[in-house]
This record gives structure tokens, C-alpha cells and sequence, in this order.
């Protein structure tokens, strides 16, 4: 490229990172209180395309309860302590990580695997990113969910947290390259 070429922004980059100042708000990434009976951390990365962290996304998650109801409360932006309205936002922190406090979803019918759905908005992005994480002890459900089992098993993984130690459920979202989380298109 000469020196006399002068490069135009695309679209997707000058969007964002304007997630900040308005989308986050006090407790958003706590669905339940820290601490609270059956309370569980879904925590991870964002990460880009070349295995760097994003320092400003955001991340949105929606799920049922533990029984497997979806909650139809009102409130989600005023946390009561009480209510689960199933829904959660955060902002990543400088390191690209977050951290969400909830429950661990049930299966909204017998036998199917429980999931979170994601949506991730993040720098570049003109558009938000919808995904589901599953959780990984049901491996005959897991099997049986019809979303895996169209996903060749390489894939598949990307859309499937581990279980630490000490509970929580672990689980990376990579925006692009190797081990690209797998990521949803809803049409119409």
C-alpha cells in the first residue's frame, strides 16, 4: 500500500465501544444474590478473532429457572433480591472477563438439556451475537439436542461450559479463529 492510499472505515468499525455508557446497569450481572442458596457462577473470556481479550463487550444471558420454568417477572433492571427474572447484563472487565451469578437452568421439558442463551455485543460488531452455553452433566440430553447434534463435535464443544471444582460453570466466547464459538442466525 503507497503512502498516498488513505483507508475508509468500514461500518463495523466505527461501532462501538459505546456499550458503557447506557446498556449496564447496578447488579445486572447478579440474577440471584452472591451467596444465596443453589446460586451459581457462569463466568469466561471474550475473546477476538487473534486470541486477544475484548476489553468492551457485553454480555447478555436469558434462561429458565432451576426447575426449568422461563420466568415471565417484570423488573429485570431494578434487582429486588427476590425475584428471578431470569436475564442478566454485565460489561466484561478491563481483561475481557465476566461473571454472572445465577442458578443453574433446568430442562424446560423432560429430557432436554438445559442451556443459557447468550447475546454478545461487542467493538465492530453492527450487529449483537445470539449463542446458547449448556451445561455439561446431561450427556445423553446433550446428545439428544437437536442444535449439537447438527454440529460437527469440534463445534459442538464451543457451546458446552465446564464444571469446576468449586461449582461454577466456566465458559470462553471467541468471536472468531480457532475454536470460533458457534453462534446463532435467526431469520426473519
Amino acid at each position: 500500500m503507497s503512502e498516498k492510499t488513505q483507508l475508509i472505515a468500514t461500518p463495523g468499525q466505527t461501532v462501538g465501544p459505546f456499550f458503557g455508557y447506557a446498556l449496564p446497569f447496578e447488579k445486572g450481572a447478579d440474577l440471584v444474590p452472591p451467596g444465596s442458596p443453589e446460586s451459581v457462577q457462569l463466568h469466561g473470556t471474550v475473546y477476538d478473532g487473534h486470541g486477544n481479550s475484548i476489553p468492551d463487550a457485553l454480555v447478555e444471558i436469558w434462561q429458565a429457572d432451576a426447575h426449568g420454568n422461563v420466568p415471565h417477572e417484570t423488573g429485570s433492571l431494578v434487582r429486588d433480591g427476590y425475584t428471578f427474572t431470569g436475564w442478566g447484563r454485565t460489561p466484561v472487565g478491563n481483561t475481557g472477563k465476566y461473571v454472572f451469578t445465577t442458578v443453574n437452568p433446568g430442562p424446560t421439558e423432560p429430557g432436554k438439556a438445559p442451556f443459557i442463551a447468550v447475546v454478545v455485543f461487542a467493538r465492530g460488531l453492527l450487529n449483537r451475537l445470539f449463542t446458547r452455553v449448556y451445561l455439561p452433566e446431561d450427556t445423553e440430553a446433550l446428545e439428544n439436542d437437536p442444535l449439537l447434534a447438527s454440529l460437527e463435535p469440534a463445534r459442538r464443544k464451543t457451546l458446552i461450559a465446564e464444571r469446576l471444582a468449586d461449582g461454577s460453570l466456566h465458559w470462553d466466547i471467541r468471536l472468531q479463529g480457532e475454536d470460533e464459538t458457534v453462534f446463532l442466525d435467526f431469520q426473519g
